[in-house]
């Protein structure tokens, strides 16, 4: 009874069949779209989002694997067992990468300085390969600065991101100090400006 089951069950999805229909692979594409998103949640998301090239090697490698099984170029289970086992494998060296810093500079790289107290750094900006307009548009689009001796820091981070932490602005304070005689008091002004 469970073996007619499912050999059904592989006819339905064209198990074994070189030419597949549309029904076919439409129910394929279903199947595989379902053990997508449970190996997404396996894989905790992190290859989706915007993370390291570490994460988006996976996504392009899964991609391309699982699509094999819908488009019946390999076999169906093997596809999705290989699926599996990369998104596990990937899983092995997010762990290692945590308890090891070696490995997580492996796999994901260290982030680089590029300005540093308004100075840049170019041998950083050429091993990053960011241009100096690359640099300005990330200093106003993420730190809301315009010059770069605005800048205390700024990354490049491991996710490709440049991250921007802007110098504390300073205050120009001005003092001017009044004397009248015979009975005035001293009279004083504070003027202070955002520099």
């Amino acid at each position: 009874m469970l073996q007619e089951l499912l050999r059904s069950m592989f006819d339905v999805i064209g198990v074994g069949n070189d030419d597949l229909t549309i029904w076919q692979m439409g129910l394929r594409a279903f199947i595989v779209y379902i053990i997508g998103i449970l190996l997404v949640k396996l894989g905790e998301k992190r290859f989706i989002g915007k993370n390291t090239a570490f994460d988006m090697i996976l996504g392009f490698i899964l991609g391309s694997v699982l699509s094999r099984a819908i488009t019946g170029n390999a076999p169906f289970f093997q596809t999705i067992g290989a699926g599996v086992i990369l998104v596990g494998i990937h899983s092995l060296f997010a762990i290692a990468s945590y308890y090891s810093d070696w490995i997580g500079s492996f796999t994901k790289g260290n982030a680089k300085i590029l300005i540093k107290d308004g100075e840049i750094q170019w041998d950083n900006m050429r091993k990053s390969h960011i241009s100096k307009k690359d640099l300005e548009m990330a200093l106003y689009t993420n730190g809301k600065v315009i010059d770069f001796s605005q800048v205390k820091v700024a990354r490049f981070e491991r996710s490709g991101d440049i991250s921007v932490i802007p110098r504390e602005k300073q205050k120009k304070v001005s003092v001017t100090e009044i004397t009248v005689r015979e009975g005035v008091q001293t009279v004083r002004l504070e003027l202070s400006e955002d520099t």
